[in-house]
């Protein structure tokens, strides 16, 4: 399943959403113009590599520092091929603009880096002698799934689904859909455990870290009342959480 757009519009200029989608491009088409061998001594330098932190050996011997946390913040803007950009923004765009509307610009930048961060401790966790670099927003994205998961449950998710090669496009409501990503994604995070080190070259736990973690502070991020913009009736759950 891939989602296309939602039925909730955006009521104020997403602009920390612009942002992030921004600065992801322009590193992007960074990476893009890299050759091979200075494209994979960035990805090591500044994508989380697990292995640089646990086996501080190893990290001195490439060259990377074993303290350096920063890692932890410049994965969430690296990507390693055209669909892990595309499909990463076009998720953020989609959720990110009703998120931003509901807590307001600051409250989600800050909300959406800790998100990211978050995801990457946990795939830490599950995977400390990685020697791969871990890359991409989709941590990040995963809390801002998590937080729309909360405040839009009955909003609906246009869906293309492809049948036997056939595209069908279903509106599925966004409880169905995001739980149903989540559960894929646990699923397959512990599935991974029972892999070889390295398997599978997807961050499932980061995705997981994130959705939950996006849940669990989002009362953190509520807006104050004195700066309630108005809310739409499609944005009852919203209006109620904060």
């Amino acid at each position: 399943m891939f989602p296309i757009k939602d039925n909730i519009p955006h009521r104020e200029s997403p602009f920390v959403t612009w942002l992030f989608i921004l600065i992801n491009g322009v590193v992007f088409l960074l990476e893009t113009s890299l050759p091979p061998e200075a494209l994979q001594r960035l990805l090591m330098h500044y994508g989380m590599v697990p292995a640089r932190y646990t086996d501080p050996l190893w990290a001195l011997s490439r060259g990377l520092s074993p303290v350096d946390p920063l890692p932890f913040l410049t994965s969430i803007f690296l990507h390693g091929g055209w669909w892990h950009f595309i499909s990463n923004m076009w998720t953020l765009w989609l959720f990110g603009d009703n998120v931003e509307d509901c807590m307001g610009h600051f409250r989600f930048l800050v909300f959406y880096l800790l998100c990211g961060l978050a995801a990457g401790f946990l795939h830490f966790f599950f995977n400390p002698g990685s020697t791969l670099p871990t890359i991409g927003a989709s941590g990040a994205i995963a809390g801002v799934m998590g937080a729309y998961f909360v405040m839009f449950p009955t909003a609906r998710v246009i869906t293309l689904v492809p049948i036997f090669f056939i595209p069908y496009f279903i509106e599925i409501p966004a409880v169905f859909y995001l739980g149903l990503w989540f559960l894929s994604q646990l699923f397959s995070g512990v599935f991974s455990l029972m892999l070889p080190a390295g398997a599978g070259g997807i961050a499932w736990w980061a995705h997981v870290g994130g959705f939950l973690f996006g849940i669990f502070v989002l009362p953190l991020f509520r807006k104050r009342r004195r700066s309630y913009r108005p809310f739409y009736a499609d944005e009852y759950f919203c209006r109620n959480f904060f």
